[in-house]
């Protein structure tokens, strides 16, 4: 069963698709996720909204999606294994796509200890592989984990994350492969900025033929300072920062290493184009009112209309 997404139909159709991110609010200003939305409005073809995001409390995921449709942008619905059950996973899935929901990313989860939290009970009562094998058997096949049927099957287009750095490295395109069997529709990656090791990634996906039965998004994150760089080099598990790019920045100038962050991300994708992929995924968090001018540099822009 299609989900009749937009971003399923850019996919299908062949175009070079373009994903944006938005974090929801500590609060409850609805405000906030309209004022972010403005800046991806008519620039990306749908756009992720997190769910409690580095494990710290905030305006849940489908509640902000909604708000999003409302302003007529497609969401992104992203749900973490850690907090909820199966019952109340398949609940949420329900109500979300009852709501027009169309797109899911099904991600673990990073782990509580690092949040606000950190001696909340973790659930992961199922883990982000079984996740989309539990989506795909409501949409296709019209079954509750448990067997029972659904009265109206949820029109989810299925996507889960992947990252092309952790290692063993020889490894990851195995982890790949296991999403693909479990029956996802699309992968958005880590953040990339190795893109040596990104192509040694994306060779042996499709080596493996993995590339024909799933649409992979780069992941594009801008970065705009030297001290997020070297965060990212020595803090981030599974994050590969190269020394050469922090070098790069180092040498923008006073003032302007934002700016050769973003000329940086408008080259990876530049590549991406070049490298025959299904598009890239900006996540450009607390930074949205950058993205209509990411996009035009991209040269992304006007993006597809698809019926």
């Amino acid at each position: 069963m299609k989900s009749g997404s937009n971003l399923e139909k850019v996919l299908k159709a062949g175009h070079f698709a373009f994903t944006g991110q938005l974090g929801p609010p500590r609060g409850t200003s609805a405000q906030e996720v309209r004022d972010k939305a403005a800046h991806l409005k008519g620039n990306v073809d749908a756009v992720n909204i997190m769910d409690n995001q580095t494990s710290v409390v905030r305006m849940s995921s489908w509640a902000a999606c909604l708000i999003l449709i409302q302003e007529g942008l497609e969401p992104n619905f992203q749900m973490v294994c850690r907090d909820r059950n199966r019952l109340a996973m398949q609940g949420d899935i329900l109500g979300a796509s009852a709501h027009g929901i169309k797109n899911m990313l099904c991600l673990s989860g990073d782990h509580q200890q690092f949040g606000d939290h950190p001696t909340a009970k973790g659930v992961f009562d199922i883990d982000s592989m079984q996740l989309i094998s539990m989506v795909k058997g409501m949409r296709d096949e019209g079954k509750f984990m448990s067997g029972g049927d659904i009265e109206g099957p949820p029109r989810i287009f299925i996507g889960a994350a992947a990252n092309p750095f952790a290692e063993p490295f020889r490894w990851r395109v195995h982890r790949l492969a296991k999403k693909v069997n479990a029956g996802v529709d699309f992968i958005q990656t880590q953040c990339i900025y190795n893109m040596e090791k990104f192509r040694q990634w994306v060779k042996q996906a499709n080596d493996m033929g993995l590339t024909e039965k799933v649409h992979v998004l780069a992941g594009v994150t801008p970065v705009k300072s030297v001290g997020m760089a070297r965060y990212m080099k020595s803090k981030i598990p599974g994050m590969d920062m190269p020394d050469d790019i922090i070098k790069r920045l180092q040498g923008a100038g006073k003032g302007k290493v934002a700016d050769e962050g973003i000329k940086m991300a408008c080259e990876q994708i530049e590549e991406f184009k070049e490298m025959e992929g299904a598009g890239v995924h900006l996540m450009a968090v607390e930074w949205e009112h950058r993205v209509p001018e990411i996009a035009e540099l991209a040269k992304v822009l006007p993006r597809p209309q698809v019926d």
